[in-house]
């Protein structure tokens, strides 16, 4: 009977150990760019802090996870306001709870290193100063020769408030148009 029951528990250890092997194999299909070590750290990171094994984190366990995975959250308004970014893009419905599918997507955008159009436009406006258009100056100065000929030749030119004089350039529709969310 002793003999039996080892089998058993086993089995049902071989039969976990290879449903998580697909599961990772079919999680890596659906975060490319995420190797299956990455995987299974995100997996065992979001298992600890789902202690209800619901397959959701409300937002202050899914705030530790991010912790404990290495990402820096400041105790203050401005890392509150960049936490809040954050839920926005894993729970753009406010359900209150974020699923694990949303956390790998995020965690596959945080590790491809993808831009997405927001982190382009973020990236332009550090290079223009915190203003909502950049010069052809500020473009030649920062970026290499080709790149910067190349965002000068489509950029559209900057129609808001605050531009002092001709050059300004609007980088906010010229990173939709690349990420398809527009045309120029």
């Amino acid at each position: 009977m002793e003999t039996l029951r080892v089998g058993w528990e086993q089995l049902k250890t071989n039969i976990k150990r290879s449903q998580n092997e697909i599961e990772n194999r079919i999680t890596a299909n659906d975060y490319r760019g995420v190797t299956e070590q990455q995987i299974e750290e995100c997996r065992r990171c979001f298992n600890h802090f789902d202690k209800h094994r619901t397959r959701r984190l409300d937002p202050l366990d899914f705030r530790a996870c991010l912790v404990s995975l290495g990402f820096t959250i400041p105790n203050s308004s401005q890392g509150e306001a960049d936490f809040m970014r954050i839920m926005k893009t894993v729970d753009p419905h406010c359900t209150g709870y974020v699923t694990f599918d949303a956390f790998m997507q995020f965690m596959s955008q945080q590790t491809m290193g993808a831009d997405t159009v927001e982190q382009m436009v973020n990236s332009f406006r550090t290079l223009a100063g915190d203003t909502p258009y950049i010069t052809t100056e500020q473009l030649k100065r920062e970026l290499e020769p080709e790149l910067a000929d190349y965002c000068i030749n489509r950029m559209k030119a900057y129609n808001g408030p605050g531009v002092a004089n001709g050059g300004a350039l609007d980088y906010t529709s010229f990173a939709a148009s690349l990420y398809g969310e527009s045309e120029l």
